[in-house]
Parts: C-alpha cells; structure tokens; sequence
C-alpha cells in the first residue's frame, strides 16, 4: 500500500485542509512555497496518464474549492502534476500540488544538461 493509501486509510496522519468522499487536500510535509497542499483521489490511480476522465471531472471543482478555501483563488496559484520518473513523480498514486501564498517563479527544472533543448 502506497504512503497516500495510509493517509486516506488514517494509518498515517495529515494536516488535513479539505476532504469530502472521493478527495483528499493536506500539506506536503516538505514545502517549497509558503503554502503548499497535495490533493489527491482517495482512490488508488498510480499517475495522470492512467487517470480516466471522469474522475478527472470531479476532482476539478474540488481542486478549485480547495484554492478558494485557502484565498488563493483571487491571488493566483501554481498546479502541479509530476508524471512518471522522469517527470518527477516520488509517490506513485496520483497527486497535484498546490502552490501559492507568494509570486512565486520558475527554477533549474533539471539536475544535468541532458535534455537542456526542451
């Protein structure tokens, strides 16, 4: 079972923001912004190539109540998906990180030069 299925199962704690049936919001325990939120289906998807478009549908308005619930959605905010291991993805179960509470700018997005023509 994957940490995500522990937190929704409540073996492991979270700071939680915002949960309904389906969906889950709560802050990432290693923040890159002064407020980051991970939100993900309460429902095992390992990643956003497998997710079907339904679920999709409804996790959408929940991720907006989440931005509007933190003020975020007036000021503006950053959302987040990492695919795969090359896109960064650590947890394999689906997740959006919600960034924001700052401007916030773009970084180095690669540790080597392999692919510095993207």
């Amino acid at each position: 079972m994957c940490i995500f299925c522990k937190i929704v199962d409540g073996e492991i704690p979270a700071n939680k923001v915002l949960e309904n049936e389906e969906f889950l919001a709560f802050h990432d325990i290693n923040p890159i912004a002064p407020i980051h939120i991970l939100i993900i289906p309460k429902v095992h998807v390992e990643n956003f190539q497998s997710v079907s478009p339904e679920l999709m549908a409804k996790m959408t308005p929940f991720i907006q109540q989440v931005a509007a619930e933190l003020c975020l959605d007036k000021s503006g905010y950053r959302l987040v998906v990492n695919n795969g291991k090359d896109g960064g993805q650590e947890v394999p179960h689906l997740h959006f990180h919600l960034l924001g509470g700052a401007r916030l700018k773009w970084t180095h997005l690669t540790e080597d030069e392999t692919h510095k023509n993207l």
